[in-house]
């Protein structure tokens, strides 16, 4: 598998001055996130106001590249897809080193996501897209976001494609995709649902009736081919939704990956449990603090994945009768 340089701006929490829960000591954590108005920027802020109601003193602060941090210990928590985790702890993907003291929280929700072309090309498959994948330009390379085009060979193989099959364009980052998808200088790229950038390429399209996703092959084949690039995603469908932009013209099957808090094997296990719980039992106050967090349910924080949960998490888990799949 090529590999890329591991280059994420995301969230993280660093701890000081740690005591336990009820202790004299004050627990402080630092929460690192990137750029204002990043995702991990508005998780972390929405998180560090449940920290301080239940007594742990949250600070935040820019950091990127911080995945390694976290393993071996400098830093203490932080933010990721749970895609991305996995390949930091094992040193694949875009990972060229293993980060293996990397551990789960939970799932704060998942992500969802998809190709988008637009409407006027008739993609609506990933069928459509194969049978005329040499003609298309699609955005690669990503160089400051490195995981996405590992999402997109995901969903392309699906449908029995690769980066190959197409004219590439390169492009700087997520936004950047988007954005040369609504300037007409590709055809495909990966869009989220619901993202504002998605939005406001779809205007600049009007006259080629915006831009629609492209239904990724659902099939045990397919779903199989998709998780050889995405072990811990899963495909989704989404019904035909007037309102829902790449959704008006025909349903899709859709990328969903979790949105995950990470820790290490160091931090303290009353500190993750009380964090742990601090976040399961206040989904409306994450909410108001960010709207993604709609989507939250503690019922499924602990999906099955390659990277383990800190003890801290599970006995909050095992207690709450929240299941960890395996």
């Amino acid at each position: 598998m090529i590999k890329f340089n591991a280059i994420l701006a995301a969230g993280a929490l660093s701890l000081g001055s740690l005591g336990l829960a009820g202790a004299a000591n004050a627990q402080v954590v630092t929460i690192a996130s990137g750029a204002q108005g990043s995702l991990a920027y508005n998780t972390g802020q929405a998180v560090a106001k449940i920290a301080n109601d239940a007594g742990i003193t949250g600070r935040t602060q820019p950091l990127v590249g911080y995945l390694p941090l976290i393993s071996n210990g400098e830093v203490d928590f932080g933010f990721s897809n749970l895609v991305e985790t996995e390949y930091a702890v094992t040193g694949t993907g875009n990972y060229d080193r293993a980060s293996p003291g990397i551990e789960l929280v939970g799932t704060m929700f998942n992500l969802v996501t998809g190709m988008m072309a637009p409407c006027d090309l008739g993609l609506a498959t990933i069928a459509d897209v194969k049978a005329r994948a040499a003609d298309l330009r699609i955005a690669s390379e990503y160089t400051s976001s490195t995981i996405i085009p590992f999402y997109i060979a995901g969903g392309l193989a699906s449908g029995g494609l690769s980066y190959d099959d197409f004219q590439q364009v390169p492009v700087a980052n997520f936004v950047a995709g988007i954005n040369a998808l609504g300037d007409g200088l590709v055809d495909v790229a990966l869009v989220s649902l619901n993202a504002g950038a998605g939005q406001q390429a779809s205007v600049k399209l009007q006259d080629r009736g915006g831009l629609c996703y492209i239904s990724l092959d659902a099939s045990d084949e397919g779903t199989a081919a998709f998780k050889d690039f995405l072990p811990s995603g899963n495909l989704v469908h989404r019904e035909q939704n007037d309102k829902v932009n790449g959704l008006q013209d025909h349903a899709a099957n859709l990328m969903s990956i979790p949105w995950v808090l990470i820790t290490n094997n160091q931090v303290d296990e009353d500190l993750v449990y009380t964090l742990t719980k601090a976040i399961a039992e206040n989904k409306e106050a994450l909410q108001a603090s960010f709207g993604a967090f709609r989507n939250f349910d503690a019922q499924i924080m602990a999906p099955a994945s390659a990277v383990p949960y800190h003890a801290g998490a599970r006995r909050y888990f095992e207690e709450a009768g929240i299941p960890i799949s395996e």
